[in-house]
Formats: structure tokens, sequence, C-alpha cells
């Protein structure tokens, strides 16, 4: 009988049709269920990551890494293994430590995450020089690009004009604030996130917009155009800016202030399985869950509840929501499925997809909650 069953699924599948199948995790806020979806995950990626084709030091890889080493830590402390954290010293011994190649573009610094985190287990120079000769060099050295409109042009790309840009590279810069006292670092960071909140933040949704470009366009319902995993990487740049400031830095009110005001508006657009669609405010058009901003709100609504940013009670539903659907999403093998691929824009995604970024996720979402489990 078994065997018929796992035929017709697999005809199912053949044929295009997604199957339902018994699910493989819990989503119980139990900190041994919460341990086994991780782990599974983590180990699935990390067997397959030689098919990842992205660069090492890509924006890709890098959030992948700080899921890890948020990973690696809770690993460590809850069963004993170092084996994740030597994964991750492979990759940066590997390349030096090395940021990426382009001094200004926010994508390239974004691997730094990791190797501060490193560093702070380790304190090891080597996993935090190259990080500070290049901070130090841009913020000498700052770009004179503008922050203008057209985002095709190669010069707008020397400043965060991208609202994926700011997961990628102000933590850093919060990151080396916090561990050295240094104002430079915060007056950099402040300045250039400002900019780009003027830029692209709707003060009426509560929504970045990717890019100039999608200002004033619309989806086929006539709603503006918000992308979730787009609004995703600001609310998971939140969490890790604010883990980094002090509670009495002045500048801590606006980044405070912003991530209540989108975590609010995200909360609202959660739809009743518990995902957020590719597209925030026309899920019609793309009516596939997506694992990427879905793993990237958890983490936010997760992160802003256990610090108290959020109240427990009216944000706990959807948390719980949103994390039974990440879980899910998660095959038997440990592999997430629903990730939408690189991209700029809302776009249709299948269940068999699956990327580095929302494994990422994933794990900063897990940490988070496990954090609040019992």
């Amino acid at each position: 009988m078994k065997k018929l069953l796992r035929k017709s699924l697999l005809i199912l599948g053949l044929l295009g049709v997604q199957s339902v199948s018994a699910q493989p995790f819990s989503a119980e806020f139990k900190k041994s269920e919460v341990l086994r979806v991780m782990e599974a995950v983590a180990d699935w990626q990390i067997a397959h990551q030689a098919n990842v084709k992205h660069g090492v030091q890509d924006w890709t890889n890098a959030t992948l890494y700080l899921g890890m080493s948020d990973w690696a830590a809770l690993a460590e402390k809850e069963k004993g293994t170092k084996e994740y954290y030597d994964w991750l010293k492979r990759i940066g011994d590997r390349v030096g430590w090395q940021p990426a190649k382009r001094m200004y573009h926010a994508d390239d610094i974004c691997i730094s995450q990791m190797y501060i985190d490193l560093y702070r287990r380790f304190d090891a120079k080597k996993m935090l020089d190259p990080t500070i000769a290049r901070t130090d060099w841009v913020m000498k050295n700052p770009s004179e690009g503008p922050m203008i409109l057209d985002y095709r042009k190669s010069e707008s790309l020397e400043r965060w004009t991208w609202c994926d840009a700011l997961f990628m590279a102000p933590p850093v810069y919060a990151r080396l604030y916090n561990m050295t006292g240094d104002k430079r670092y915060l007056r950099f960071m402040n300045e250039q996130y400002r900019d780009t909140y003027d830029l692209l933040y709707d003060k009426d949704e509560h929504l970045f917009y990717r890019d100039a470009r999608y200002i004033g366009q619309k989806e086929a319902n006539g709603a503006k155009i918000f992308w979730a995993r787009g609004n995703g990487w600001v609310l998971g740049g939140l969490c890790e800016i604010l883990q980094e400031l002090p509670a009495k830095e002045k500048s801590r009110e606006f980044y405070e202030n912003l991530f209540i005001e989108m975590a609010s508006r995200i909360k609202e657009l959660q739809l009743p399985d518990g995902y957020w669609r590719a597209s925030l405010l026309d899920p019609d058009s793309y009516p596939s869950p997506e694992t990427s901003g879905t793993g990237f709100f958890v983490y936010a609504l997760a992160y802003g509840i256990r610090t108290g940013l959020l109240p427990a009670d009216e944000y706990m539903p959807a948390l719980k929501k949103g994390w039974e659907a990440m879980v899910k999403a998660v095959e038997e093998t440990g592999k997430l499925g629903y990730v939408q691929p690189i991209g700029a824009d809302p776009k249709k995604v299948t269940r068999d997809m699956t990327e580095v970024y929302g494994v990422g996720a994933l794990l900063l979402a897990g940490t988070q909650i496990f954090e609040m489990s019992e």
C-alpha cells in the first residue's frame, strides 16, 4: 500500500501536480522541534552547497552565512558541536576573510556580517582586519554618486539606492560601531540610511519600493508594487541594526519607529495560510507561497516580540502562522521550497524552487523563535 501511494505521488509530481504529503516537521514552539527543523535545513544546504552557482562572497551566500552563524552559535550551545563554525571558518579562510571586490557596492560588504560574528567568537584579527580596511576606506573616500532616480546607471549603485542594500551594508557599520565605539561608523550608516529612506519609503503604505524605478508603477489590480522580499530585506536589516545599537543611542529611535511601523503593516498583509505573497498588495497575481520574504518577516516578528518592541498578544498569532508556513515548506530531506529566485520584483514561485538566502532567513527566524520557546 505504501509503495502504491508513493508511486501515485511520484506520478502526480511528474505531471506537475503539487501533492500534499505528511508534514515531516513540527512547527510547535518547543526548543527540541525548532532545533530539529533548523538542523535539517542547515545540513541539507551544506550538503548541496557545491551545486550553488553563486560566488563564495556573493550577497546570496553572505545571507546564508549570516543565518548559519546564528545557527552555529546555537548548535554549539545546545548540541556541543563546532562543525558549523568550522564550515564557516573554512569559507573565510578560503577567501582570506575579504569582502567581495566592488568597493562601494552594498552587496559586496554583506559577507562581513558573518566575519564580524566569527571574530567576536574566536578573536582572530585575520577575520576582522579586511573589513576594517574596506569600511574605513569607503568612509574616507565616500562615493559622490547621487541618489538618482535612474537605478540603471552604475554610479547610483555606489549608494544604497535599492532597498535590499539596507540589509547588506548598514548592519556591518552598526556592528563595527558597537564593537569599537567609533562614531564614524554610526554617522556614516545614519546618513546613508536616511538618504535611502527618503528616496524609497512610502509613508502612506509604510513599505519600501525596491528601487526608484517602481515608484508610480502599478500591479495588475492597480495597487502599488511592493515586493515581499525587498521589504523583508529591510526588516531583516533593521533587526540586525537594532541588536547592535545601545539603548541610549539617539539614532536608535528612528530605527525602532521604522521597525514598528513596518511590522504593523506587514502583519496586516499576511494571508490566512501564514505566508506573504511575492507582491504584498496584489497577492492574487502571484498566488504561490513565497518563503524568502516570509522568512524575513517571521524573523522580524519573532525578534520584535522577544525584545518587547512588538506586543506579544497582538503579534504572536501572526508569528505562529508564519513559522508554521515556513515549516510546511521544508521537505523531509531538509530542503526549503517556495523561494523566489534572484530578482527585483514579484515573480512566479513553485515549491521546487530553493535558494541560499531563503535558508539564511529561516535560520535567522528559527534562532529568535528558539529563544522564546519552551
